[in-house]
């Protein structure tokens, strides 16, 4: 049924002209479970259904999307994409021209164990339940809330477009995450576990969140959330700063995953967000990094959030190198955007929507920094003088991405090449190009992937899941301290 609507549709905008046109059959279930002190907070599950259809006429883009899966609904929807490309071409500046695009029949699913829709509400609320006790069962005096949660998505897409594609892929992830929050005297210090707000996902089956071994983390998060209490304030100082897992990965998705977007770039993403302020003209030129500094949008990363074979324009999954050695070398990019900017590679393959009702945008895949040549514990005692940050707690960029502030749960003063005590209220500034420049090491055994199921962008505002694949690295001469 739901290819039947989606070739009728696609029938329909080629009978009235359309040069080029794409059909979506979306369909998503998704669940999340909250418990806090001991009780379940959110036991939520939905299931959405719908086709999109783009097409191009007269040289401009038209959409539009339904969620009534009804022959009539798949007609009118068609004709509506075709109106409304009429009226986009009557305000055009140039006509969109596409990258070229292989088309293929193709079909993929996410590599799986246990399949987390199968698994009981029960069983989930159970580890959830376990994980939660146990932190708060580390001091009832000092552990004022604890909580546990669990989400999954499972997201079925059928492409069809006028170039001949067939592609059918359904896309799973999971994951979860546990806290406990200490209060003592007015003082309010919170610890994650595996990474705050969000916890983390992966493109995998339950037993991904199996693996996070929530229960078996939760009383070392209690342990560090009441030992802040009693933990000096960060230093405001200019010293070397040491970051990882998910405060790595912010600062890999908010100042190196969004400015790389073409379409920020090219003023377009400008109502939501900001721009870049890597503008085109900067493109094989500027000096993003230190040599130690290599970036990549992997969208073919094993476990990796922003992991599929193929974009919501039928490109096929890419590694795109988008610094390297230091070197800004290539945008996130759509069909569209790389034939603008007659890019040799064609798109870079991350062009997403969040729902049958959302036109594609270019979004990041997996952001990763890769491996360097050094391990995490020979950078801490290669380090004189520092400080070691983890655990995003908070964190504020421009609109161009250039000037940032981030804050973090916790932190480490290094000293002598050895973590000597917990600091809290932990801050770092900088501008991202001389941040990154700082950079004199990074290190490879704990290159891990974390997965953030909640970028934001675009107008009407669409929700993403992505990826970031870091280890640690060290940063020298970056201020730190600042409220």
């Amino acid at each position: 049924m739901s290819e039947d609507l989606a070739k009728l549709a696609l029938r329909t905008v080629q009978k009235l002209g359309a040069s080029y046109a794409d059909v979506r059959y979306v369909a998503i279930e998704a669940e999340s479970l909250h418990v806090k002190k001991g009780v379940p907070e959110e036991i939520r599950k939905g299931v959405t259904a719908g086709i999109g259809v783009r097409a191009i006429a007269k040289g401009a883009w038209g959409f539009a999307g339904t969620t009534v899966l009804k022959r009539a609904s798949a007609v009118e929807m068609a004709k509506k994409a075709f109106k409304v490309a009429l009226a986009s071409a009557r305000a055009k500046k140039t006509d969109v021209k596409l990258s070229p695009a292989l088309a293929k029949k193709a079909k993929y699913s996410t590599p799986l164990k246990k399949d987390p829709f199968k698994i009981s509400i029960e069983e989930k609320l159970d580890a959830l339940k376990s994980a939660e006790r146990t932190a708060a069962a580390e001091s009832t005096e000092l552990i004022k809330t604890s909580s546990g949660f669990f989400r999954a998505h499972k997201e079925r897409k059928l492409l069809l477009s006028s170039e001949g594609a067939r592609i059918d892929q359904t896309i799973v992830w999971c994951g979860g995450g546990v806290s406990a929050t200490a209060i003592r005297s007015g003082d309010v210090q919170v610890r994650s576990y595996p990474a705050s707000f969000r916890g983390n996902f992966n493109t995998r089956g339950y037993e991904f969140f199996e693996s996070l071994d929530l229960a078996g983390h939760a009383r070392e998060v209690a342990k560090e959330a009441i030992q802040l209490l009693s933990a000096e304030k960060c230093p405001s100082t200019t010293t070397t700063l040491l970051t990882a897992g998910d405060q790595l990965a912010l600062q890999v998705h908010e100042s190196c995953g969004h400015p790389t977007e073409l379409d920020r770039a090219l003023g377009t993403e400008a109502d939501y967000a900001g721009t870049s302020f890597l503008t085109t003209d900067k493109l094989g030129s500027f000096r993003y990094g230190s040599p130690k500094i290599n970036i990549s949008a992997d969208a073919t990363a094993p476990g990796g959030l922003g992991t599929f074979a193929y974009d919501d324009e039928g490109v096929p999954a890419k590694n795109m190198p988008l610094i390297k050695e230091g070197l800004f070398i290539n945008y996130q990019s759509s069909r569209e955007t790389a034939a603008f900017l007659n890019l040799s590679e064609g798109s870079s393959g991350g062009m997403r929507a969040d729902s049958p009702l959302a036109m594609p945008i270019v979004r990041m895949t997996n952001i990763n920094l890769l491996p360097g040549d050094w391990k995490a514990d020979e950078l801490i005692k290669d380090t004189q003088d520092g400080i070691l940050m983890l655990t995003n707690k908070s964190w504020s960029i421009d609109d161009r991405r250039l000037n940032f502030q981030f804050g973090t749960e916790a932190a480490w003063l290094i000293k002598n090449g050895s973590k000597e005590k917990m600091i809290k209220q932990a801050t770092y500034t900088g501008i991202t190009h001389q941040f990154w420049g700082s950079c004199d090491a990074v290190s490879n055994d704990d290159w891990y992937m974390h997965g953030t199921p909640t970028c934001g962008k675009g107008v009407p505002p669409q929700v993403m899941y992505v990826g970031h694949g870091v280890p640690t690295a060290r940063f020298r001469n970056v201020r730190v301290g600042i409220a």
